[in-house]
């Protein structure tokens, strides 16, 4: 049977650009597993990986313009957008090279013997070593930095761990792209190309979670997908973890003396975190709590002047554009609703941004305005007019977990003065990955402090799938106890030949 053809679609048009690649059978993606799990001592060495991210890094950036040409095609985001994400791309590729080269991710923790304990406390030593072959579902809203040379993958590879990844079908042209690239990285610095193998297909995706050679996997992308990989990882004979991103609604919280103080300034700058990227971004603000009065009616007026300004946006692909107009269409119908700015459709192919208003009292009756409570996938946003502190609890108290919350407070809550604003710091915590105070959740700093995750359904485990301690998710620890030190790796030995930053307890510490 001659397998499916891949094709790349322009969303601008719809119409097909070229064919790309075919989708993989079951042969397939056996091949390219085995062939990675055969790479896995290539990529033993510390400073071999460290030049590969740098290479690979190198290679992409000089191929900008292909690689920003090819991704604008296929996903409308526009070069600006694009070469930003390249940008960014490239750079979480050398920060996972200087985190290699440090060393300080694999925890090298000793445990001198000492008898004089009781019980006596042996020699230990702990350090973490890769789990394995790495399963990466690409995301369609980042084709770069969530894609087949984004931060999965680069902190796949600096763990020491092979990689397949299964590109997404809204741009495969540029997922076989940067994988030629990262696959002549992988030559140029002597390792085998299949450390780095790019799957194509629904089915593949399947076939990759239960490949008994797969140890880790992953995920950016819906909370359906997402959880059907989630449970195949976890219903294997040998479950595997699952680091899913699947939703997030980022809730935001204004308080009455941030709407008094600057409720314009507000407006105007939640329509521009709203309508980024279309309204594709993983942490769009989708729900706002804004008090009720006139403060908050000058919020809610700039908010609609900034959006009836905004052009017309092309999303990723049809299915999308039809979830987003029948999503909008669903939760503007739903009574006490209102649009003071109608999202829908921009054209043939495009739609216009908007956001719906509603009363927290009607929000908080069980029914069909639960709908409300969850991500709508494109430029719009939810205003929940809310009359005290406790109402916008109760509200906050409705939500599952999120990537972000954020607070806009006054000048004077920010200086600790009394009020509300710890209690609603401390309120948001239980909630989200990320606090953001008076800024936007939109754009998402690589930095060893981040954290880019929060309680289900925004992910499946408590990493990170941003900054450089989204290593640990492709590590595991273990202990020696009593081996002597010719018997130690490299990394546990007394002399410490590597040079790499321990943590060293007991006699003679």
């Amino acid at each position: 049977m001659t397998a499916n053809p891949v094709w790349s679609v322009d969303p601008r048009t719809g119409k097909q650009r070229e064919r790309v690649a075919a989708e993989a059978t079951h042969r397939d993606v056996d091949r390219a597993v085995r062939a990675a799990h055969a790479a896995r001592a290539a990529l033993a060495g510390a400073a071999t990986r460290a030049a590969f991210l740098r290479t690979a890094a190198d290679l992409l950036d000089g191929s900008a313009a292909r690689i920003v040409e090819s991704a604008d095609a296929e996903t409308a985001l526009g070069a600006a957008r694009l070469t930003g994400e390249l940008a960014r791309t490239t750079g979480q590729l050398r920060v996972f090279a200087d985190c290699v080269d440090e060393g300080a991710y694999l925890d090298v923790r000793i445990d001198r013997a000492d008898p004089s304990l009781t019980p006596p406390r042996p020699e230990l030593r702990r350090y973490k070593v890769p789990l394995g072959v790495v399963a990466v579902y690409a995301a369609s809203n980042f084709p770069l930095a969530f894609s087949v040379p984004g931060g999965d993958t680069a902190s796949a590879l600096a763990a020491g761990c092979p990689v397949v990844v299964k590109a997404h079908p809204d741009h495969p042209a540029t997922s076989e792209l940067c994988a030629a690239l990262l696959r002549e990285a992988a030559t140029a610095n002597g390792l085998p190309a299949d450390v780095v193998t790019v799957v194509h297909g629904f089915d593949a995706g399947l076939e990759l979670i239960r490949h008994p050679l797969v140890t880790a996997a992953g995920f950016t992308g819906s909370i359906r997908g997402g959880r059907a990989l989630f449970d195949a990882a976890a219903a294997r004979p040998v479950p595997i973890p699952f680091h899913g991103e699947l939703g997030s609604l980022n809730p935001v919280v204004v308080t009455p003396a941030a709407v008094a103080e600057r409720a314009e300034e507000i407006g105007s700058g939640l329509a521009g975190s709203v309508t980024l990227g279309v309204g594709q971004f993983c942490v769009k603000p989708g729900l706002v709590l804004v008090p009720t009065g006139q403060d908050g009616d000058r919020l809610a007026a700039a908010l609609a002047k900034s959006l009836a300004g905004t052009e017309p946006g092309v999303l990723l692909d049809h299915r999308m554009r039809e979830a987003f107009l029948a999503g909008t269409r669903e939760r503007a119908a739903l009574p006490g609703v209102d649009a003071p700015v109608a999202p829908g459709p921009g054209g043939e192919r495009s739609v216009g941004a908007g956001f719906l208003t509603v009363d927290a009292t009607t929000l908080l009756e069980d029914g069909p305005h639960e709908v409300l409570l969850e991500e709508c996938f494109g430029p719009v946003t939810v205003l929940v007019r809310y009359a005290d502190q406790s109402e916008a609890a109760a509200v906050l108290g409705r939500l599952g977990g999120n990537l972000s919350a954020t607070l806009q407070l006054s000048e004077d809550e920010t200086r600790g003065a009394p009020g509300p604003a710890a209690e609603l710091i401390s309120l948001v915590t239980g909630l989200a990955g990320r606090i953001v105070v008076n800024g936007w959740p939109t754009g998402v700093a690589v930095a060893p402090a981040q954290h880019h995750g929060g309680p289900y359904p925004a992910a499946t485990s408590h990493a990170t799938s941003v900054g450089a301690t989204a290593v640990e998710r492709w590590l595991r620890p273990v202990a020696y106890q009593s081996v002597p030190d010719a018997l130690l790796p490299a990394e546990l030995r007394e002399d410490n030949p590597l040079g790499l930053p321990r943590r060293v307890t007991g006699p003679g510490a």
